[in-house]
């Protein structure tokens, strides 16, 4: 194993150093992820709701690329790819959002204000592995990274690297996302056919280099910066 981060690392080094913009194919592109807590008794409602959205997105939002509903126990969020912010912008003015908006008092605790505008994340794309067989995916992984101070071009550097390593070494990731929220925060986005795919996305290459740089990049180090970051949800729809 470490043979193979050692191998990694060299890698990462000369993709870091002859990467330009034109190789991140969503170059531009921007992300927002919202996880919501279902109202008492509003879960299975909720579920419904977000999983009908799809089709809307579909016919609605050209811009929006990618848009996912997913569900951990009560908290159900929405992750979605827009081409570029004016999409975003056009993407949260929407008939989903809307009858988000309208139905927010019922369904999320906190209720529109402090259930949904207040747990927006809002990023941009650094890095991606191109979706493959999409609509086989039933399961999904987000993590959220604060970079050590000083350190947050340095974690850019290695998430922005990590794409074309995942999309060589990961034929099991169907679609994978490096996501820049601000100088210090970053986060992944992964979805996967079934927990196979997760356990070998984190047995793999990438999860290595991570582990291995995670006390010099990441506020936390692995385990309390990475680990204990990981949020796992089911898929119910996808755009």
């Amino acid at each position: 194993m470490k043979t193979q981060i050692l191998q990694t690392l060299a890698a990462l080094a000369l993709i870091t150093t002859s990467a330009t913009a034109q190789d991140n194919s969503m170059d531009n592109h921007t992300a927002s992820y919202i996880a919501m807590p279902a109202a008492e008794g509003q879960t299975e409602a909720f579920a419904a709701f977000l999983a009908g959205a799809a089709p809307i997105v579909k016919e609605t939002e050209p811009g929006t690329v990618l848009w996912f509903a997913l569900q951990a126990d009560d908290t159900l969020a929405i992750f979605d790819i827009f081409v570029d912010e004016d999409a975003r912008n056009a993407h949260f003015s929407g008939a989903v959002a809307g009858a988000l908006n309208e139905n927010a008092d019922t369904l999320v605790a906190g209720g529109w204000g402090d259930g949904v505008v207040a747990n927006i994340n809002n990023s941009d794309v650094l890095s991606v592995k191109e979706p493959v067989d999409l609509y086989t995916a039933t399961t999904a992984t987000y993590i959220k990274l604060q970079a050590v101070p000083g350190k947050g071009p340095e974690l850019a550097a290695l998430l922005t690297a990590a794409g074309p390593i995942v999309a060589k070494s990961e034929p099991t990731t169907l679609f994978w996302a490096a996501l820049q929220i601000d100088e210090n925060n970053f986060a992944i986005f992964d979805i996967f056919a079934d927990n196979t795919g997760r356990e070998a996305h984190f047995a793999g290459q990438v999860a290595g280099l991570l582990n291995e740089k995670a006390l010099e990049l990441v506020s936390g180090g692995w385990d309390h910066g990475v680990v204990s970051n990981i949020n796992n949800f089911d898929i119910l729809a996808i755009k």
